[in-house]
């Protein structure tokens, strides 16, 4: 039996990129761990008993505000063109409403949409409802319309 020896030449590059993925993959490992490992019942506990008097004031403000605060949009298709009805709320109040990709094609195709909007947003505005708002029988099945996109987005940003 006659023994042969083998030579193993290893590259600096394999090395060093083994290593890294070596280190990688323990870290990934560690982090899984640390992300689904359950916490203590008393180290939770400690936590909420310091925060529940933020969480009944957080819940106070909540139960004041109407609405979400932020931006919501309704389409609106009129004649195949497609028009972004944009109501933007704080937590109490309707802060602006705008119509947003309103083409020269439909303000020609609708004269009365602009003017109708405009009437519509300044009695919304005054009563921050939708409920008292009045429009004229000119333009009756418009603010119809208009009303509706901006009902759908209130609904949106409306709180549970």
């Amino acid at each position: 039996m006659s023994a042969k020896t083998k030579i193993v030449v290893l590259h600096m590059k394999e090395l060093i990129y083994t290593g890294i993925f070596a280190v990688l993959g323990i870290l990934f490992v560690v982090l899984l761990i640390l992300l689904f490992w359950p916490e203590k019942a008393s180290g939770g506990q400690d936590a909420s008993d310091g925060q529940t008097s933020e969480s009944s004031e957080a819940a106070q403000s909540a139960s004041e505000s109407i609405y979400i605060p932020g931006i919501y949009t309704t389409e609106l298709l009129l004649g195949g063109q497609s028009v972004d009805v944009e109501v933007i709320v704080s937590e109490d109040s309707i802060t602006s409403i705008h119509l947003v990709d309103l083409s020269e094609a439909v303000t020609t195709m609708y004269p009365l949409l602009q003017p109708t909007f405009d009437s519509l947003c300044e009695q919304i505005y005054e009563t921050q409802s939708l409920d008292q708002v009045s429009y004229s029988s000119d333009s009756k099945y418009t603010s119809l319309v208009l009303l509706e996109a901006i009902r759908n987005s209130l609904d949106k940003a409306a709180k549970p």
